[in-house]
């Protein structure tokens, strides 16, 4: 016998959800994916059924990957270690050719087919594909501890985007899974962070929202406390004062960067949670931090 007050329960989830439906209904979202919700097999079927959903309430949806772990997994079995230096990814030719195989090959493929196992469609790209991202070599600033350039390899900086191919895939009816990689002027390839890809495709494409995945609960403070909303002003801060490093400084300056270029709202969430995309979009359960530019 069904419980009525189970019943009442999804009841009540759905109608929670209609107005974000309404409110979303037609505009698109840059979902950043990475971290465990890439690795766990659960989360990786939950991931896929939520790209799936959003998508047949007319939502438009765009999956930017990383792949961190899968990358380091496959440079141990060729015997070399990954290195990253202000959250970037030292890139020699070898380690560029494995990052191609894995994000490009392995990792972007493997997205597609849960997508579209799930009953939706998916199409796989990289930056190289329609010429979508023209990139240089990112020379990085060693600050007060190592003054002057740091050359990291093949690391990209996106110099410009031209959307089209994604906007004739979402007119299409498709969901674009994108990698990554990025041209250079000689046709060169280069690795780029996938949260600055993210952000800067949230930018271009006039997104609502701006979606990164990770690890944690969000942003933390230095107690290990989450903070649910941050400013410009109170990014500036956490910074000089150390409280953010790491693979969290590209997230975080993504983040802004997309806030300040009129990208609605911007969240960092936790992937590890189950269904977090469904809960940040269509649901009042936040289940990370909002960054506003102002």
């Amino acid at each position: 016998m069904t419980d009525p007050r189970r019943s009442t329960q999804k009841v009540a989830t759905l109608v929670e959800a209609l107005p974000y439906i309404r409110r979303f209904h037609g505009k698109t979202i840059v979902v950043k994916y990475g971290g465990n919700a890439m690795t766990d097999e659960v989360l990786k079927g939950g991931f896929a059924r939520d790209v799936v959903l959003l998508k047949l309430v007319g939502i438009n949806l765009v999956v930017v990957h990383g792949g961190g772990p899968q990358i380091e997994d496959l440079l141990s079995r060729v015997g070399k270690k990954g290195e990253f230096i202000q959250g970037m990814r030292v890139t020699d030719a070898e380690t560029m050719d494995i990052v191609e195989m894995v994000l490009a090959g392995k990792v972007n493929k493997e997205i597609v087919e849960l997508i579209n196992h799930a009953g939706g469609k998916a199409v796989g790209l990289t930056g190289q594909d329609g010429g979508l991202i023209r990139a240089r070599k990112l020379i990085l600033s060693g600050g007060s501890d190592a003054p002057g350039d740091l050359d990291i390899g093949q690391v990209g900086e996106i110099e410009s985007v031209d959307p089209q191919v994604i906007e004739s895939l979402l007119a299409s009816g498709f969901i674009p899974v994108i990698a990554p990689i990025g041209s250079g002027a000689h046709g060169e390839t280069y690795n780029i962070n996938a949260d600055l890809v993210a952000g800067k495709l949230a930018e271009i494409l006039k997104a609502e929202k701006l979606v990164l995945m990770t690890n944690t609960p969000g942003v933390l403070d230095k107690q290990g406390n989450l903070i649910t909303g941050l400013t410009a002003r109170e990014i500036d801060q956490l910074f000089e004062d150390g409280t953010l490093s790491g693979g969290m400084l590209p997230k975080i300056s993504s983040a802004l960067d997309a806030a300040r270029s009129g990208v609605q709202s911007v969240h960092i969430i936790d992937g590890r949670v189950p269904n977090s995309l469904l809960l940040e979009i269509l649901t009042n359960e936040g289940v990370g931090t909002m960054i506003r530019s102002h």
